[in-house]
């Protein structure tokens, strides 16, 4: 039987709400109901045929309706490790409507056993299987598995994602690619294992006609480049910045850029420059420890033999921000690693850090090896809570684990105080060397009213911090002012979100010391070399 015609129903899962990352009141600020919009669903709907119709239903901005199931042929749903939870319930909403689903994305990927309600599984990068997909749909296949080998497929294939289908006045942002994959080792990290160490690069034609799509949607303001790490491949992304700082030139600077790269970024000055120069604005470095030893042992070697202080303060003076992230619950950790994070935190000057305890993710180096020492906890792949701040520790720590809890716990509390995190901020305002303007787009004014009326609201001691940064900012550092006014933004749900953590892992501790917390049982040790990749 040939199918030539079919409705297909992407639905985008909810992520768990108790994340670090859902900036709900950063996003009622700016209007917004949702940082970011889902890239991949699509860059998927541009992959199937023309004549398809597809809806999107994003769940963590709009309702999915039955009639919206109804409605649908197909269904279309997957995501990251924090979606799984309303991944695998919207799976099974769709079976008791009589929908098939197709599920993709990383979480899948990496473990697959747990999507086996699903009719189908898209596993790796979608560009080179979806053919396959679409030929067995049509030809009547109600049920298969299409796997892409990993970190192979030829990204100058990938189409222009379907933005129309997107309602861009939901998000704080947007996102583009421009490479996929890392050329470092990390330990813990999944993204070499799904999208290699090789990174793959669009065209610039091809980034271009994205940028092209969204700006003739209408479309300003701030956009995410969500490469694993931009400056993978430094000759591509070299040969890219000219073409996309004229772009901008010739469009008067429409968009404003962000993105994720390693922290050798500080030793490359041009490069540095180039990203200024384009309007880069903001970068996420993954620092994770100041500790030598926890860096090695974790294959983070590119940040050793450096200083962490003057490599940030680097890209702070070339206009560029840091968000960075830190892991608490290394093996390599002999004692106490509160105090040394926490002045790490405050010597960099980073307002906005993700701390997270440690979790092995599925299909990591990290994982493997807990496997073989017999140190993984079974049970705990099977549901998400959260993200790696109040979901970690998945396995038998090499210090006591209420030391490490209580290391946490002390990290968040201190420098998410408002005085602290302030202060920081007054500080990242004076060096941040923005050389052009923020571009003012519509709202920006009516967001910074809501804030002032509003940062009472993130607990005790923070209006009067965030008034005496704002008047050092604009004595001394006029142009930072915007950022600063961002980062502030998003205090509104770091404060908040960080007290509450930490009456969470209060708790976890009280458990350990009255014996109610029991380590889960063990899974059986598995030689590494017999532990798939």
């Amino acid at each position: 039987m040939m199918t030539d015609a079919c409705k297909v129903l992407m639905i985008f899962p909810l992520f768990n709400a108790n994340s670090f990352w859902n900036y709900k009141e950063a996003c009622d600020l700016a209007g917004a109901r949702y940082p970011a919009a889902p890239l991949g669903l699509v860059t998927v709907a541009a992959m199937l045929p023309q004549h398809w119709q597809i809806r999107l239903v994003n769940r963590n901005t709009e309702d999915l309706t039955d009639a919206d199931l109804d409605w649908a042929d197909m269904v279309m749903t997957g995501g990251m490790l924090p979606q799984r939870n309303d991944a695998l319930h919207i799976i099974a909403q769709c079976h008791a409507r009589g929908k098939p689903v197709v599920v993709g994305g990383p979480d899948v990927t990496s473990s697959p056993p747990l999507y086996s309600a699903a009719n189908f599984q898209v596993l790796g990068e979608a560009e080179e299987i979806m053919d396959d997909f679409v030929a067995a749909w049509r030809s009547g296949a109600r049920q298969g598995v299409f796997e892409a080998p990993m970190g192979k497929t030829d990204v100058t294939k990938s189409p222009l994602p379907r933005f129309d289908l997107l309602k861009l006045d939901q998000y704080l942002h947007v996102g583009v690619q421009f490479s996929r994959g890392c050329p470092f080792s990390c330990e813990f990290c999944d993204i070499i294992e799904l999208y290699g160490r090789v990174p793959r690069t669009k065209t610039n034609e091809q980034v271009m006609a994205e940028l092209d799509a969204l700006y003739a949607l209408g479309y300003r303001g701030h956009v995410d480049f969500v490469d694993d790490n931009l400056i993978g491949n430094k000759k591509a992304l070299k040969k890219f910045l000219p073409d996309l700082k004229h772009w901008q030139e010739e469009k008067k600077f429409p968009f404003e850029f962000s993105t994720e790269a390693s922290i050798n970024l500080a030793d490359d000055a041009d490069l540095l420059r180039s990203l200024a120069d384009t309007n880069f604005f903001a970068v996420f470095v993954g620092i994770e420890s100041p500790d030598t030893d926890s860096l090695v042992l974790m294959q983070k070697k590119q940040n050793t033999r450096r200083s962490l202080q003057q490599s940030i303060e680097t890209i702070h003076k070339a206009g560029i921000f840091v968000n960075a992230g830190f892991i608490v619950g290394f093996d390599s950790e002999k004692g106490s690693v509160a105090a040394g994070m926490i002045e790490c935190i405050e010597d960099t000057s980073i307002p906005v850090c993700m701390v997270g305890l440690l979790y092995a993710l599925p299909t990591t180096q990290l994982t493997r090896r807990l496997l073989a020492e017999g140190r993984l906890f079974s049970g705990s792949e099977q549901t998400q809570s959260g993200d790696q701040c109040t979901a970690g520790l998945n396995f038998e720590t090499k210090r006591p684990r209420r030391d490490v809890l209580n290391d946490y716990r002390t990290v968040l509390k201190t420098i998410y105080d408002p005085v602290a995190y302030f202060g920081r901020v007054r500080r990242l305002g004076r060096m941040l060397g923005r050389k052009r303007s923020h571009r003012m787009i519509k709202g920006d004014l009516r967001s910074f009213m809501r804030l002032v009326l509003r940062i009472h609201r993130a607990g005790p001691g923070t209006t009067g911090a965030f008034w005496r940064m704002m008047l050092d900012c604009a004595l001394h550092n006029p142009k930072a002012l915007p950022y600063v006014v961002m980062t502030s933004a998003l205090y509104l749900h770091l404060g908040p979100f960080a007290r509450q953590v930490v009456s969470e892992i209060d708790g976890e501790i009280e458990n350990v010391d009255t014996g109610h917390w029991q380590a889960p049982p063990m899974l059986k040790p598995v030689p590494a070399a017999l532990v798939p990749a």
